[in-house]
């Protein structure tokens, strides 16, 4: 028995009606880039999140480009990133010719430590680094701790910028992700809890130059029309095909959200004090993109990896490696010039199967399998 880390068969027979009947459409009308479908999704993804604005855009990493974009941030300047998270998030700074500044996460949420910025903004200046702002990542489906980053922002002239490509779907006392920041932006890549059949992604904001830059910078930094160039711009557009399969997987998105959330109740439940669960903030809820562990620092991960595997159970590992490690990365500025968390979190995390569609069967053979691994170290 092979049991699957995602399930997009099983979600995939609950729409594909729609998404066949859209396609079609697509087909018959011939508008295959920011066709009719593009406007009526951004509307849905903008009324659902409660954001002003929402602009889409061809993946997670360029709506983190079209928002710094937005936010004006110029060559040299600085800007506080977690290291322990995905490339994309670090990544668009040196493209821009700026600064990423490496800060640690808290070790139960597994996102951006607040109490660091201080020093961060420390580090970035021995380094003669301006900071002008910060990118908070929700990693594993909880948002950061975005109340508490926005009034350090404020307070220190910063912009705030949320990277929900895994959070989007999630909340903070009561408000979703997507309004909780100066710009929001979050990737549709197929696995995410709300994804597409490649790739795409979306901004949010309230403000109207910031959501009005975005849009012109997506296509080339177009004026009033794509040939009147007012800005340097990109290549930024969604897919109207992929528009077609967002806007039928938003109908199922509440519910596969509140899905998710049993499955990682099961979970918590099921693996009892064998290994530490995520820990879910208070007024915070997630959206799950991953069911993260932390095993015991005398533990073999990588033979609990094999030792699962050949059980049919698949494991994942993000981020075996922090941002600040890679070859590309090293010499850009580290609060406190060290990470500690993140290291040790990059040692002995492990993510288990996690998608809405996961009975309690199965997940009782994942945890059998977690045990038994655990059980030959």
């Amino acid at each position: 028995m092979s049991i699957p880390f995602i399930d997009l068969k099983s979600q995939q027979a609950r729409v594909r009606g729609k998404i066949d009947a859209g396609l079609a459409a697509v087909l018959d009308h011939g508008s295959y880039i920011m066709g009719p479908e593009i406007p009526a999704l951004e509307t849905r993804l903008a009324e659902w999140s409660g954001a002003k604005h929402n602009i889409s855009c061809s993946s997670g990493t360029d709506a983190l480009l079209l928002a710094l974009r937005g936010l004006d941030l110029k060559p040299g300047q600085g800007v506080i990133v977690p290291s322990f998270t995905f490339a994309a998030s670090a990544e668009v700074m040196p493209v821009m010719g700026a600064i990423p500044v490496f800060a640690d996460v808290d070790p139960s949420t597994f996102n951006i430590d607040h109490t660091q910025l201080d020093d961060a903004r420390e580090a970035a200046r021995s380094a003669n680094v301006e900071v002008v702002g910060v990118i908070s990542v929700g990693l594993f489906g909880q948002p950061a701790n975005l109340e508490a980053l926005m009034k350090y922002a404020m307070m220190n002239n910063l912009w705030l910028i949320d990277d929900a490509a895994q959070s989007f779907g999630a909340s903070l006392n009561r408000q979703k992700v997507g309004s909780l920041a100066h710009v929001t932006c979050t990737s549709f890549f197929p696995a995410k809890p709300l994804g597409c059949y490649g790739d795409g992604g979306a901004v949010f904001t309230d403000d109207d130059n910031i959501a009005d830059i975005i849009r012109s910078c997506r296509i080339h930094g177009m004026g009033k029309d794509k040939y009147q160039n007012v800005r340097i711009g990109m290549t930024g557009r969604l897919d109207t095909i992929q528009a077609v399969v967002l806007d039928a997987k938003l109908d199922i998105f509440d519910e596969e959200l509140a899905l998710r959330q049993q499955v990682a109740d099961r979970y918590h439940d099921l693996i009892g004090n064998i290994v530490e669960t995520p820990q879910i903030a208070l007024g915070a809820t997630s959206s799950w993109a991953q069911y993260t562990i932390k095993l015991p620092s005398n533990v073999d991960r990588d033979e609990v990896c094999m030792t699962m595997q050949g059980l049919g159970i698949p494991t994942a590992i993000y981020y075996p490696v922090p941002m600040h490690q890679q070859p590309p990365y090293q010499s850009f500025p580290i609060a406190r010039g060290k990470l500690e968390i993140t290291e040790k979190l990059s040692r002995n995390v492990i993510s288990l199967p996690m998608h809405p569609y996961l009975d309690e069967e199965t997940q009782h053979l994942v945890i059998d399998g977690l045990k038994k691994s655990l059980e030959k170290r």
